[in-house]
């Protein structure tokens, strides 16, 4: 939730207009982060002059009160330092006292953009505010501003005062998970970034070859007196246990013309540049006369890494464009035979009818021994572990269950060494499921990642995992991530089952069939017409909706009726088909919508007794049931999918209700990719 971004450019002359366009387009790349309100902060007349602006709802907003204003636009900068957030409100509703960048006083000294949430904001603001300073919102990173300014007032030789320093005597005060970037007229050019349980990557961008691909990380020497509470006036700063570090110069040890771009997606990133570097939690990077720092409060244990290296982003700006799509959702879903493909990709041969998921291959064995497996997960993610535990369980005899993070932790769920736990997220930073996982790590759990997003903290702080390489997902509502970690989630079945002779027919029919899957999810794709008749004529009046299913299938409602139900606001319901009797049925009437999943399968005389039971309950369900079913009777609404074995059929059967849940947003007038009161990352609990 939010998006962060700032650029700094040093001995590379750019305008004003190009700066706030950098940081316009970088918010917009960001925006399905968060978008109830957007602003920007950048230099003014003089570098101790800092101008804001803020503007609620999206970006195109604030593009239009920063061209009122009475910059001079063409006014060109050598070195240059801009921050910028979109939001997505946790603290105060969307107003523009509310937005970023939050203000240290009046003459803006100190400047904040924050993703996250600093949990002691309310002891810290209560504190700042018995020392005379004036809150003017209502959020939690408000307070951050405020106390940088309190603790560099508090320090009487300001001479040897680094902008690093005073942010990381700020950080150990705070607790909770966050971004931030902090800016200010008394170190001009200069921003100092830290992250503590929320994404941050950093993009350079040279002319030049860099003199090192890494960067080194300082470590605050041990002895130094840390303090615990507010710092007093008299504070001494601590000192740090250094070697020079070795900095991005160019190839003759010079300094050379580098821009930095600070964002917390790298979406925002890649139109710029494709050379990155992720900062790990707890890292504080300072920018300053085109060097980059990376500093620590202290070093965790001998295993903490000593650099942060350089990487190379492998997507396309061609990718997170909507191109001839109305919407990226559309666009997402129409991408689901590529993406498919792509999550197999190199992963399954289908002659040999072999899976191999290199990021797993040196734990097979330790998975196969374990007592049971845990998934863990939210949302989407949640529903599609659950798509797949039948299949776990049939494949490779060890027990499944699936786990909400946020009620896995409320429940201080026992783990024990043999265990294996599995999270999936699709960003890699949701914080209910990194909480999981570092409540597993504790417990001596061997912790495997399913994820969209290298570098995630998920990717790097699990033993081992899977990418699910579906490519980068803009709208909000999840499509094409969720069909790819159904995908993987079934391959890692097969793989950890390929010991089992028993399994062997089983296995060869499911790789089979995933090879046919692209070609069958295009004919899927090919009824979009058609959907958007159903949606039009039949289900976009009514106020409430039941989707039925059993099996492999109820994974399905319950995804469906979480797509429909979040972006076009329909109340929608995903109901296991067995339980009907047992409550359900008594929403049952002539005006009741019920779609029904009915595919041939074992359970298809079960699932065509709750047919019945609807039925004579005078309703009339759509059923989505497969193309050559001629069982179906013609009097029904039906949406036919093509036929596949039954632990795939879900792939085909969600893509119906995506469209519809598209095509009913679009009726109703909502805002397709950035549906109301959600993010797309949700990085606090």
């Amino acid at each position: 939730m939010c998006g962060i971004f700032a650029y700094l450019n040093f001995l590379v002359e750019q305008d004003r207009r190009f700066i706030l366009d950098t940081l316009l387009n970088g918010l917009s790349r960001l925006e399905y982060r968060g978008y109830d309100s957007a602003g920007l902060a950048v230099d003014g007349a003089s570098e101790e002059d800092i101008v804001i602006c803020r503007e609620v709802g999206k970006v195109a907003a604030l593009r239009k009160v920063v061209d009122a204003q009475t910059f001079d636009f063409s006014k060109v900068f050598v070195s240059h330092a801009a921050i910028a957030h979109t939001r997505w409100a946790t603290h105060g509703q969307p107003t523009t006292f509310n937005a970023h960048p939050h203000r240290s006083d009046d003459h803006n000294e100190f400047t904040v953009v924050h993703n996250g949430i600093i949990t002691n904001y309310k002891e810290i603001k209560t504190v700042l505010e018995k020392k005379g300073h004036r809150f003017e919102s209502e959020t939690d990173t408000e307070v951050v501003a405020k106390l940088v300014k309190y603790v560099y007032d508090s320090h009487k030789n300001k001479a040897g005062l680094t902008f690093s320093d005073l942010v990381k005597n700020v950080i150990k005060e705070l607790e909770g998970a966050f971004a931030l970037i902090v800016k200010s007229i008394h170190f001009p050019n200069e921003v100092v970034a830290a992250r503590r349980g929320s994404p941050m990557l950093i993009g350079v961008k040279t002319s030049n070859k860099l003199k090192v691909d890494f960067v080194d990380v300082e470590f605050t020497n041990p002895d130094s007196e840390i303090h615990d509470g507010l710092l007093p006036a008299d504070a001494q700063l601590p000192k740090f246990a250094r070697t020079q570090s070795r900095a991005f110069l160019s190839e003759t040890g010079m300094p050379q013309p580098i821009e930095f771009f600070i964002a917390s997606d790298p979406s925002a990133i890649v139109e710029h540049t494709k050379r990155v570097l992720y900062l790990e939690d707890d890292d504080i990077a300072h920018i300053c006369e085109g060097e980059l720092r990376i500093h620590r409060l202290r070093r965790d244990d001998d295993d903490t890494p000593t650099v942060r290296s350089i990487h190379t982003l492998e997507m396309e700006i061609a990718e997170i464009m909507k191109g001839s799509f109305d919407h990226f959702m559309q666009k997402e879903i129409f991408e689901q035979p590529e993406s498919f493909f792509n999550t197999m990709r190199g992963r399954v041969n289908f002659d040999d009818h072999k899976v191999t998921l290199g990021g797993l291959k040196a734990y097979l064995s330790t998975i196969r021994r374990c007592r049971r497996i845990v998934f863990s997960a939210c949302g989407t993610s949640y529903h599609s572990c659950l798509a797949t535990r039948a299949i776990f369980e049939e494949l490779t005899e060890i027990p499944v269950s699936v786990e909400l993070a946020s009620d896995f932790l409320d429940r201080k769920t026992p783990i024990f060494r043999d265990d294996v736990c599995v999270f999936v997220s699709q960003s890699g930073e949701t914080a209910d499921t990194i909480l999981a996982l570092r409540y597993c790590l504790e417990r001596g759990a061997l912790c495997v990642g399913v994820t969209n997003t290298v570098g995630s903290s998920i990717s790097r702080e699990t033993h081992c995992g899977v990418h699910i390489n579906a490519g980068p997902e803009i709208g909000v509502a999840s499509t094409k991530a969720y069909t790819s970690q159904f995908i993987a989630l079934v391959m890692m079945a097969i793989q950890l089952s390929e010991d089992r002779t028993s399994m062997t027919a089983r296995r060869n029919e499911i790789i089979d069939e995933l090879h046919a899957l692209p070609g069958k999810v295009k004919r899927v794709l090919e009824q979009d017409a058609s959907l958007k008749k159903l949606a039009q004529d039949v289900l976009h009046k009514e106020k409430s909706l039941l989707i039925m299913g059993r099996g492999f299938q109820n994974a399905t409602c319950l995804e469906g009726a979480l797509k429909i139900k979040e972006v076009s606001y329909m109340h929608s319901e995903g109901i296991l088909a067995g339980e009907l009797k047992h409550g359900p049925l008594a929403l049952i009437d002539e005006n009741m919508p019920v779609i029904l999943i009915m595919t041939k399968d074992s359970l298809y005389p079960k699932v065509e007794n709750a047919l019945n039971q609807v039925t004579s309950r005078k309703g009339q369900p759509i059923i989505i049931c497969n193309e050559d079913d001629t069982a179906v009777e013609s009097k029904y609404k039906t949406i036919r999918v093509p036929q596949t074995v039954d632990a795939l059929q879900g792939l085909l059967t969600i893509i119906p209700l995506q469209l519809l849940s598209y095509h009913l947003a679009v009726i109703n007038g909502v805002n397709v990719d950035f549906p109301r009161n959600l993010a797309k990352s949700v990085t606090v609990e």
